[in-house]
């Protein structure tokens, strides 16, 4: 296996689970993916696409696979990364054994994401979701938010819509909304300054 420098010296940094990704990467670069250092993590591409990324948890290591959406799953060890995680899906370690365990299904994982990507599939477009009553009440009174809220990008729009959502009663529903109504009017999204 070919070493590469950026990945070695994060390995050497790695304090929480450097033996379960060295026992990863040869898996990985056997299987003819590219490793580089990508968003501060061991990332494995074919050709210019992305296919597994390694994320460092506090209590796993997880394969996060870009499309993973896409895959088919017969031993059943993926899993989303989070609730409103639409494409990418992981399978997580928790010791050297299991990674040795599942090799032959990482292997075969990622020559399947290694086919999704050389097929062009990519995975629809979210559905629009519910948005919560009290903002559809303010779009329907207010034109000027209403446009500017549908001209966010759907990101945007899905974690405003889940910020306000999580408020339990009407009235901090109502209250997060107007908190939040000029950045909307200005085009921002809830992190934007």
């Amino acid at each position: 296996m070919e070493k590469y420098p950026d990945v070695d010296a994060y390995l050497a940094a790695s304090q929480q689970w450097p033996d379960e990704i060295a026992a990863l990467r040869p898996i990985l670069v056997d299987t003819g993916l590219d490793e580089a250092i990508k968003w501060g993590k061991p990332c494995y591409s074919h050709g210019d696409a992305n296919i597994v990324i390694v994320q460092e948890m506090k209590d796993f290591l997880a394969l996060l696979f870009t499309k993973g959406a896409l895959l088919d799953d017969p031993d059943g060890v993926l899993e989303p990364q989070g609730p409103n995680t639409r494409s990418a899906m992981r399978i997580c370690f928790r010791s050297v054994d299991e990674v040795t365990d599942r090799a032959p299904t990482i292997a075969a994982y990622v020559e399947n994401a290694i086919a999704v990507e050389d097929a062009g599939l990519e995975v629809g477009p979210a559905p629009e979701p519910d948005w919560v009553e009290e903002l559809r009440e303010r779009m329907a009174d207010d034109d000027a938010f209403r446009q500017a809220f549908d001209a966010l990008t759907p990101g945007r729009r899905r974690e405003y819509n889940m910020h306000f959502s999580d408020a339990k009663k009407p009235e901090t529903r109502m209250k997060r909304i107007e908190k939040y109504a000029p950045k909307i009017l200005a085009g921002k999204g809830m992190r934007d300054r």
